[in-house]
């Protein structure tokens, strides 16, 4: 079966910098692959060549049998990527309820489709808030804002850039929550987060970033202590 996102061997360069020398990965319908790494690795440079944000230079891209590379990036959204960008970036100015509806597109996947009720379903928080501004939310509400945004796109793929990052420990269980309910409704997701506890038991697949590259790719079983040690540690 062919992949939902298929990369291979991608460059970038930031300038004359090179950050990507070569990512490889595949996210097939309905899996959640697991994106990790030290910082400044490459896991967010690859989030941005995939979304159209940063130019790659070599390699191919693959979304749903289309070539994504280099294609800006409100065309990669409109064939049904949808991001959660780290440090959430929420229109403040905007209501919790306007945020929601500025993203709002009809769904062209065989997924349920996504709408206001369907999200705060999903977040409670952000129908109680519904007439706030962005900016007079918490952090973790802000959070739920940006992922209940980039659901009402209606994505194929959703893409999590560090989704738990600086939470609150109920607030980090409740993002969990509901990456788990998304998954058992069959969306493909890509997620990049540090914290292995919790995002090992969902993942499908694993990928490890080292210094641009993909160096190791299997199952989170496979991700024994070794690799961990080796690649993830401090």
């Amino acid at each position: 079966m062919a992949a939902l996102l298929e990369i291979s061997a991608i460059e970038t360069y930031y300038g004359e910098s090179q950050a990507l020398f070569g990512v490889d990965l595949n996210v097939q319908q309905g899996q959640v692959l697991a994106m990790m790494g030290r910082n400044g690795m490459g896991k967010t440079t690859t989030i941005r060549s995939i979304c159209g944000m940063s130019t790659i230079a070599a390699g191919a891209m693959q979304f749903n049998g289309v070539d994504i590379a280099n294609l800006p990036s409100h065309k990669v959204a409109q064939l049904g990527i949808g991001l959660v960008p780290e440090g959430r970036r929420c229109f403040g100015n905007l209501t919790v309820e306007e945020n929601l509806l500025v993203a709002a597109r009809t769904a062209n996947s065989e997924l349920s489709p996504w709408d206001l009720a369907r999200v705060a379903k999903l977040f409670p928080r952000l129908a109680e808030r519904r007439e706030q501004s962005a900016d007079t939310l918490s952090g973790g509400e802000q959070q739920m804002l940006a992922i209940g945004r980039a659901l009402m796109t209606n994505p194929t793929l959703l893409i999590l850039d560090e989704a738990t990052e600086g939470l609150a420990p109920v607030i980090r269980q409740e993002i969990w929550r509901a990456v788990k309910l998304l998954k058992e409704s069959g969306q493909s997701i890509l997620i990049v987060d540090k914290t292995l506890k919790e995002l090992l038991p969902i993942a499908d697949h694993c990928i490890i970033l080292e210094r641009g590259k993909t160096v190791f790719s299997g199952t989170p079983e496979q991700l024994d202590g070794q690799v961990q040690n080796r690649y993830l540690g401090v």
